[in-house]
């Protein structure tokens, strides 16, 4: 008896250190090497674009798209010579998002009007959706983001659901509404859809990462980032000090302090060659020497 009570207390005891060794590994990844310097010491100002910008976007070709306060949109090449102008300007009020993921199809979302505008190579326009359509009637979007598949992501708000669209205006696929799923219903401000999976970034909860079928894979708590973007499988990110790189499937979150030339910067895009610091007198990038 005496043998088999111990045998009970130690299989309990196993049992334990096993459900709070999966507790830990479910945990929300927190900075564990500060000041790692994941970005090599080697980026040096490459040139200075003087001009108003409210926002912008690089494809993975190197060219930048920038758009101006006047609700123009302007294309450059990797030298920073002009190669198209979209100038539609009026139609459909401000625009909110502009996702290059694929060159020949750039994304330009108009909030406002719930509309997706497609452009070709040159910003000619090639489609146009509207999402209030009755195949959809989503009538509040905030995140959109090309699809793996070349159709759309769209996080209907109303409906708390990630939608598939097609370039037709129907609705390909959805998730499960987020209100079953989650206590507290997502706000993605951000969606990306790389390597297999699609990140949605919510600036208050976090990081919610799904396969392309709509199933939940993980939900990383970590709030409070600008720029948010994804390069393979790291997750980058920054506040006003730091910036931020974790990687999915790990709980080793790196952290760096912000170059002081780069401090007071409305919007910087990293990419593997280059940076992008957006600031009030123009855009500077800093490339590899």
């Amino acid at each position: 008896m005496k043998y088999r009570t111990h045998i009970i207390l130690c299989l309990t005891i196993l049992v334990i250190a096993v459900s709070a060794a999966s507790a830990r590994a479910q945990e929300p990844a927190r900075p564990l090497r500060k000041d790692s310097s994941f970005l090599p010491p080697v980026f040096q100002l490459n040139r200075t674009i003087p001009t108003e910008i409210v926002d912008f976007t690089v494809d993975n070709l190197g060219n930048i798209y920038l758009l101006n306060k006047d609700n123009q949109l302007k294309k450059l090449n990797a030298n920073g010579d002009s190669l198209a102008v979209f100038n539609d300007v009026r139609r459909y009020g401000k625009i909110a998002t502009i996702d290059a993921t694929n060159p020949l199809k750039v994304l330009v979302y108009y909030r406002e009007f719930t509309t997706i505008i497609e452009l070709d190579r040159y910003l000619n326009i090639i489609n146009t959706i509207d999402l209030r359509n009755p195949n959809l009637n989503i009538l509040q979007a905030k995140a959109v983001g090309l699809a793996y598949d070349n159709n759309i992501w769209v996080y209907d708000e109303q409906d708390a659901k990630l939608k598939r669209v097609g370039d037709d205006g129907s609705l390909v696929d959805q998730t499960t509404d987020f209100r079953q799923l989650f206590d507290s219903t997502p706000e993605p401000a951000v969606i990306r859809d790389q390597g297999g999976l699609v990140y949605l970034y919510d600036p208050t909860r976090g990081v919610y990462v799904f396969d392309h079928y709509g199933m939940l894979k993980t939900h990383m708590v970590l709030p409070g980032w600008t720029d948010f973007d994804v390069i393979s499988k790291s997750m980058l990110g920054r506040d006003e000090k730091s910036f931020y790189k974790y990687q999915l499937g790990t709980l080793d979150m790196q952290e760096q302090p912000i170059p002081a030339a780069y401090l007071g910067a409305i919007r910087i895009c990293i990419t593997p060659n280059s940076i992008y610091v957006l600031k009030k007198t123009g855009l500077e990038i800093y490339s590899l020497k």
